[in-house]
């Protein structure tokens, strides 16, 4: 295995939350790049081809994460990414990728919901990392 460090791509576009993420994700010896918006996401994917990516559901639009998702996996199908959102809080609405049906239409491997504890979420990245 090589000694470089991965490089996680996290697009939020709730800054706050984004700033924490990233610092936590850094923290954990990961490079990191990031992006605001969808719009800004899918170029920053033109330009890298992550480690993993982690995306926000609900950014410009209601399934902004989805599009995100679909496109990076589209492009590079081995790149593991990990939907992470506070829909279930802020609509009441529960879905997850636990089904084959919800992974057909949900291009993630991993759906997360906000407010995760540093530990689970670096055991999870290294869990899809195979690290």
């Amino acid at each position: 295995m090589s000694n470089e460090k991965k490089t996680i791509v996290i697009v939020d576009d709730d800054v706050d939350y984004l700033t924490i993420l990233k610092m936590q994700v850094e923290k954990m010896g990961f490079n990191v790049v990031y992006a605001h918006t969808q719009k800004d996401g899918e170029k920053l994917l033109e330009t890298i081809k992550p480690d993993l990516a982690i995306f926000d559901l609900m950014m410009e639009n209601q399934d902004s994460g989805f599009i995100l998702s679909y496109k990076l996996k589209k492009q590079y199908p081995d790149v593991p990414v990990i939907i992470a959102t506070a829909v279930t809080a802020s609509t009441g609405i529960e879905f997850g990728i636990e089904t084959q049906e919800d992974r057909t239409w949900i291009k993630a491997d991993k759906y997360l919901e906000k407010g995760l504890r540093p530990d689970q979420l670096h055991r999870e990245i290294n869990k899809l990392l195979k690290l």
